[in-house]
């Protein structure tokens, strides 16, 4: 039985500049939404959002909600007020709830200090307490804007479980596969090749992918089909038919709406262009790259890691996970030789050519042109031994020749990454080092480079958050805790098993037994905190 909609989106247009991001949108959002929104960069779908939640005017169209609809909204990234402390910018966003509420939602998320500066939060809390901001508000409808970014997979979890657990509608744009699947049960590609501006499939993210490709195939079949016929009609109109009677004007008509019909099936079939990412190998032989012994660093009295050993050859690739804050990046400089280590070593082979992707984007000088940091000299850059003009390099990255002469600076997140990546490829390496690789990157690019990944015959040691790309690309798993201590694994299934169970059994690494039973603590407490204000969340 169809529920009736808390919000109805009518006949929306939006375009940014001359360029339409959506015309005639039209679909409403039921009681009990778990709807992801999805679609390239470019589509529109975080304007979407701010239409719907009323911080934007559409061109075109309105928004019709419930009488008494109260929405929440959380953005990819929200601006806050230095000096205070986390539990005194809540305090102010949510006045309705008494000190034990406020505790009890912050300790829901993880927070084990409440006095702590806005400053001092790393990004992925920040992005929590945006979260615990909408949660307090007791919305009938949640928008989130990209909401796993900058968490940890342990705050990803906490919030599939409170997602999982909600007794709101929710809405989100999400490029986060793996957290697709988790929490949606509606999924919305928007594109305006489409018949109604966007595809639609009741299911998760896996029913998504096989519902569209066969939505391709069956566009294939219709194409062909549709194609013999205007051949015929385009035939019969060659001939020119003298009179003019109803059933020729009929054909006529017929023979123009075919030829409609099959310019929007071919728009739909046509391959989009795709980023060309395809990371050149030295060539190098050998079975061993990268040795890791007993491998440890403090931070100050702080041990963020110790003992880790293992050894990565040419086709080995190896997913680096743990909180924020637990040490990966750390451990990634390691690896490229940059500081000293409390103990233990690494050693390379001789004359390795390592490929570093930092994760704040650092090695891009903002103040150059994204010509000037793609193509750092003349007209043309050099990859594979083959001289490619910059307008050329630029195109395969999905950049227009009009943007070329842009400052890096007002780039978007997305663009930095790809302009970094750009200009990674034109060095030859053995071993990439990527910290974070995927944030930004839109659905289609987290594609190509999970081949361009896969396809690399070097080694590869990646941080992501992204399981998604994690399960199909890594050939093992390095674990940190974040109190010291690691695990190695064969899949994320048997980490998840570590990292939540308290009676799982410790793996390879000091420690780790019990740094298991801390985690599974963690959860447990968060749940109960969660659940204590989930039942005085509408307390006004």
């Amino acid at each position: 039985m169809k529920r009736p909609p808390l919000l109805t989106a009518s006949n929306l247009a939006k375009a940014f500049g001359s360029d339409p991001l959506f015309q005639e949108l039209s679909f409403g959002l039921e009681a009990g939404e778990q709807l992801g929104l999805i679609g390239p960069n470019g589509t529109g779908k975080s304007t979407l959002l701010k239409i719907l939640v009323g911080l934007e005017p559409p061109d075109e169209g309105e928004v019709i909600a419930t009488k008494g609809l109260v929405i929440a909204y959380v953005a990819q990234a929200e601006a806050f007020t230095p000096g205070q402390t986390a539990k005194e910018h809540l305090s102010q966003a949510l006045p309705h709830l008494e000190e034990a509420e406020l505790e009890a939602l912050m300790s829901s998320a993880g927070f084990t200090r409440f006095d702590q500066p806005l400053e001092a939060l790393s990004g992925g809390y920040k992005k929590r307490l945006q979260i615990l901001k909408a949660l307090g508000l007791g919305p009938d409808l949640l928008l989130l804007d990209e909401p796993t970014n900058h968490l940890d997979l342990e705050g990803i979890f906490w919030l599939e479980a409170t997602l999982k657990g909600a007794a709101f509608a929710y809405a989100m744009v999400s490029h986060d596969r793996a957290f697709l699947e988790a929490v949606c049960h509606r999924i919305i590609e928007l594109g305006h090749h489409f018949e109604k501006g966007y595809f639609e499939v009741r299911g998760g993210y896996q029913a998504y992918l096989a519902q569209k490709a066969d939505y391709l195939d069956d566009l294939e079949r219709r194409g062909q089909a549709m194609k013999s016929k205007s051949r015929r009609e385009e035939e019969w109109l060659k001939r020119g038919p003298k009179a003019r009677t109803t059933k020729a004007r009929f054909r006529i008509e017929e023979a123009g709406r075919l030829r409609e019909e099959l310019a929007r099936i071919k728009s739909l079939r046509r391959e989009k262009p795709k980023l060309g990412i395809d990371f050149e190998h030295t060539l190098r032989e050998g079975k061993k790259l990268l040795d890791v012994y007993n491998l440890g660093l403090n931070l100050g009295e702080r041990e963020l890691f110790s003992g880790i050993k293992f050894k990565l050859g040419p086709g080995q690739r190896l997913g680096l996970m743990g909180p924020n804050g637990s040490g990966k990046s750390s451990l990634m400089k390691l690896l490229m030789g940059r500081g000293e280590p409390t103990s233990g070593s690494v050693k390379t082979a001789n004359d390795l050519h390592v490929v570093y992707f930092d994760q704040d984007r650092e090695q891009l000088d903002l103040s150059l042109s994204l010509k000037e940091t793609i193509c750092p000299e003349g007209d043309a850059v050099v990859y594979r031994g083959k001289s490619i003009h910059v307008i050329t390099w630029a195109k395969r990255f999905l950049f227009p020749p009009d943007q070329l002469e842009q400052p890096v600076s007002t780039l978007s997140g997305g663009e930095r990454a790809r302009a970094l990546i750009a200009r990674l490829m034109l060095q030859p390496a053995d071993l990439l080092l990527l910290d974070e690789p995927t944030n930004d990157l839109d659905i289609p690019a987290l594609e190509v480079l999970e081949e361009s990944l896969l396809e690399f015959p070097g080694a590869i040691v990646m941080v992501s958050h992204d399981r998604f790309l994690l399960e199909q690309v890594a050939t093992g798993f390095l674990a940190l805790d974040g109190r010291g201590g690691h695990g190695m694994f064969v899949s994320l299934e048997h980490w998840q098993e570590w990292a939540f169970s308290a009676k799982a059994p410790a793996p390879k690494a000091g420690g780790a037994g019990k740094s298991a039973k801390g985690n599974s603590l963690s959860i447990k407490r968060n749940f109960f905190f969660f659940n204590f204000w989930m039942t005085c969340r509408h307390k006004q």
